[in-house]
């Protein structure tokens, strides 16, 4: 394995979770009694220029030509878009006259506010399944994995872009060095890019692993991140901290000839540094971590199930499927799981093989403990199981700690 940023061959081992299916290949009824391809997660690190990273062990078409997760589902996330596109027209002044593309746009959770806004916009979204919900929203959408020759031929058509948006993709690119030339081919040359992403600082402080899986091929600090940006002519102007996903960077890029690094880029630099990740020492605090988690996990459910209570499952996720499999939680322990997603109801979990049913059981079933896999949307979720407190049930959380909702004010 070589780093697919600097193709060092200097990598270091951080954290090796075994062998797992791909978290999103949630299984049909037909498929549980057919062999089930597993992958090794194993995460490194270069030693030379720290980027975090996996083997590009499966292909994003594999991942994304029918995919799983649709981002509408989430409340909490299609208001961050909806308020992400109302400051963003403020910020950059975008109006009729503007364009805005949107990689990776998923059912057009975002773009939905710029169609709204009466901004030009294209979404590029390589699954079938939900850029049709998106074009059935109105946004326009082409079916397509970004690269080099997509981008010039959107430029050539539709003009280069006042804002490029990348959200929760520039982890899920293999061919990292090819991807960002692409992001910066679609750009204009006074125009804006903005990412967001997990911090690898959440990840390595808090014992994140659920964010590891298959389809996150590289793990971003903002010095990460600046070094891959910057092989495509971008550089890092500001940087926000966000609480979304357990922690993520929006990283705001611009073309080199134009680009000036405010002060927020130099503050988070030095929260890096000051947490030791400009070293590959600081690292390596992910492992113990990550085992305190699962040991603190299993004692939980072992002791729920020798006291007799019922525990099931809020959400299907793919950091979920990290979680249960990396625990070796099975329907012993975790009976069920719910999701609002109509596609996974019927289908199992990969791997561990828990049934997903609609939400709607949990009400029918009332049962002793819901233990909540999405834990980094828990303000919304806590909100939505609310009910379950009336019939005495806990909520719990796995991540950062083992922890219990707070229960509602009466």
């Amino acid at each position: 394995m070589h780093c697919r940023l600097c193709s060092s061959s200097n990598l270091v081992s951080v954290l090796d979770l075994g062998a797992t299916p791909p978290c999103e290949k949630f299984l049909t009824a037909a498929e549980l009694d057919q062999p089930e391809p597993t992958y090794p997660l194993h995460l490194r690190v270069c030693a030379d220029c720290l980027l975090l990273q996996i083997p590009a062990l499966i292909t994003p078409a594999e991942t994304f030509t029918e995919y799983a997760y649709y981002s509408s589902y989430s409340d909490s996330w299609v208001q961050h878009a909806k308020l992400f596109v109302e400051e963003a027209t403020q910020r950059l002044g975008l109006n009729g006259d503007s364009f805005v593309v949107e990689v990776a746009s998923n059912d057009g959770y975002l773009l939905q506010h710029a169609v709204a806004a009466g901004i030009p916009c294209l979404g590029i979204e390589p699954s079938v399944n939900v850029g049709a919900a998106a074009r059935e929203k109105g946004v326009p959408t082409e079916t397509a994995f970004l690269d080099e020759e997509l981008a010039a031929r959107v430029r050539a058509e539709r003009g280069p872009a006042n804002l490029v948006v990348a959200n929760n993709v520039y982890a899920h690119i293999p061919d990292l060095l090819g991807f960002t030339r692409s992001l910066r081919a679609l750009l204009a040359d006074d125009g804006w890019l903005s990412i967001e992403v997990h911090h690898a600082l959440n990840l390595v402080a808090l014992g994140q692993f659920d964010t590891i899986y298959h389809e996150h091929f590289q793990y971003y600090t903002v010095l990460a991140a600046q070094r891959a940006l910057a092989t495509a002519g971008l550089t890092v102007v500001d940087v926000e901290l966000l609480p979304t996903h357990g922690g993520s960077l929006r990283l705001w890029a611009r073309p080199d000839a134009i680009a000036e690094p405010g002060e927020r880029v130099a503050e988070v630099l030095a929260l890096e540094a000051e947490a030791g990740l400009h070293d590959v020492a600081g690292y390596l605090a992910l492992r113990p971590r990550t085992e305190a988690v699962r040991q603190e996990l299993l004692r939980f459910l072992l002791a729920a199930r020798a006291d007799g209570k019922r525990v099931v499952g809020y959400g299907a996720p793919g950091k979920g499927n990290t979680l249960l499999n990396y625990c070796g939680i099975r329907p012993d322990l975790l009976a069920y799981t719910v999701d609002r997603n109509p596609y996974k109801h019927g289908r199992f979990t990969p791997g561990t093989r828990i049934p997903i049913h609609p939400p709607e059981v949990i009400d029918t079933d009332k049962p002793d403990v819901v233990l909540v896999l999405p834990w980094n949307l828990e303000t919304e979720i806590t909100a939505q199981l609310s009910r379950v407190t009336d019939w005495g049930g806990e909520i719990v959380y796995p991540l950062p700690t083992l922890h219990h909702a707070e229960r509602p004010a009466k």
